[in-house]
């Protein structure tokens, strides 16, 4: 608790630094210090925005009014904070989760083996800080989920290097939460712009997201890798791979042995994951199994992919020339995805990903479900978290009857699942829902509840 305590006196203190770090920081920009970026911002050339005017206020913006939110500190957050932080942005923030491992030192380059156990997003700041002058990254060690509206409206963009797409998908929704109509117009001025970048292996993308105005995360979810899943049966009866023996006590050993009372498995959590490699060698032993590592435990229990630190850079690269465009306005913005592919040979294409007009999260209206009145409650889950545009992972589903609000289904909380289990098993009709029955949907991917309008088929 006291660390705790200290850590958030550090970051308040860091925080109240800032502001006053972007009018002292020109006492440590020595001649020539900018001239990379003034190249850009104060002449024109073939490639700058047909409305753009050289200027020296561009600079002085970035240097000391624009505020980024980096969202990650690993392996792409690393690269994402080195560049921001040499191209001129002195206002930075980076929220990460995270303490550092051993095994994320072969490319998470701002840590060293000393800060091994450390959060990463307090780590990250130090380097930073320490290694270019002027610049004031402030960190938080966090959920983003812990951070409140007021939090990132203060952001003029913000940039994702995340590897967990539901951790995109509820920042997706937080920003178009933020969005204000007027008349039905949007408001450019709540606009804060996305920059999410995200790798796997030799692979790699980046892309623009104005929230209400292009595609976002949940328009284009069908591009996401889908996540690993091994048969049941194989698992359970018939092991051949050491991540078999690490998912049987994912999947069965922790729910029935409590190890740790009511908490649910935490992959961030080393207790929780030398329980599981303990019981994985135990059954790779059975069978006859090699290759069961603490590490691969790791990976299996979190979905972890392979990194590589090259493809990083590029994406991470890629990425801050989006935020160093927007915030400039010096040349048009990606439109509005970026695919890189370096497994065979180099290989990269752009193109404009279509916002969906029934898109869950930024259409504005409530989307379609087309059950009969004889589906049951479970059908009605099975598509939420099995459709591919939603992918939803624990749907809580609820609805108003005769004026009151009912729960029909919430897995979260086990006193409130065993009581609404048996709706699963009773059909549409008996639980009294009727055509053009309004669904409030909430799930862990969306800050927001999700509206659906049920529409009974014949």
């Amino acid at each position: 608790m006291a660390d705790a305590e200290e850590s958030e006196k550090k970051r308040r203190r860091i925080e109240d630094l800032t502001d006053k770090m972007a009018v002292d920081g020109g006492a440590c920009d020595w001649d020539g210090r900018w001239n990379h970026v003034r190249k850009f911002l104060e002449r024109p050339g073939p490639f700058t925005h047909p409305d753009f005017e050289p200027s020296t206020e561009s600079l002085q913006f970035l240097l000391e009014t624009c505020k980024i939110l980096v969202i990650g500190a690993g392996g792409l957050g690393c690269e994402l904070l080195k560049d921001l932080a040499l191209s001129g942005f002195r206002l930075i923030h980076v929220v990460d989760m995270d303490t550092i491992d051993l095994s994320n030192l072969n490319r998470q380059f701002l840590f060293r083996p000393k800060d091994v156990g450390r959060p990463k997003a307090e780590v990250a700041a130090d380097f930073i800080n320490s290694r270019i002058p002027g610049c004031k990254v402030v960190p938080h060690f966090k959920k983003i989920q812990d951070f409140d509206e007021s939090f990132y409206r203060q952001f003029h963009i913000i940039v994702c290097g995340l590897d967990s797409i539901i951790a995109r998908r509820w920042m997706n929704g937080m920003l178009i939460s933020l969005l204000s109509y007027e008349d039905g117009t949007l408001d450019p001025s709540s606009i804060i712009p996305l920059i999410d970048g995200g790798t796997e292996g030799f692979k790699g993308n980046a892309r623009v997201i104005l929230p209400g105005m292009t595609a976002c995360i949940e328009c284009t979810l069908e591009l996401y890798p889908p996540q690993v899943h091994f048969p049941m049966c194989t698992i359970a009866s018939m092991p051949r791979l050491p991540e078999h023996c690490i998912e049987y006590p994912r999947m069965f050993q922790w729910p029935k042995e409590k190890p740790f009372g009511e908490t649910s498995l935490d992959g961030d959590n080393p207790e929780h994951i030398q329980w599981i490699f303990e019981r994985a060698l135990e059954r790779a032993a059975q069978f006859n199994i090699t290759g069961v590592t603490y590490r691969l435990t790791q990976g299996v229990v979190k979905r972890i992919i392979p990194a590589v630190a090259s493809t990083n850079a590029v994406i991470a690269a890629a990425c801050a020339s989006e935020v160093f465009k927007i915030a400039t306005s010096a040349y048009i913005p990606l439109s509005n995805y970026l695919v890189f592919n370096d497994v065979d040979g180099l290989y990269t294409y752009s193109f404009e990903a279509e916002r969906k007009d029934n898109c869950s999260a930024c259409s504005q209206v409530p989307q379609d479900l087309q059950f009969p009145p004889s589906a049951k409650l479970q059908e009605v889950l099975e598509y939420l978290t099995e459709n591919a545009s939603l992918q939803m992972k624990s749907p809580a589903i609820t609805t108003t009857l005769e004026g009151k609000n009912k729960t029909l289904y919430l897995q979260s909380v086990k006193s409130i699942e065993e009581r609404t289990r048996p709706n699963l098993c009773k059909t549409l009709k008996e639980l009294g829902l009727s055509d053009g029955q309004e669904l409030a949907v909430a799930d862990v991917t969306t800050p927001q509840t999700v509206l659906f309008k049920l529409n009974f088929t014949a």
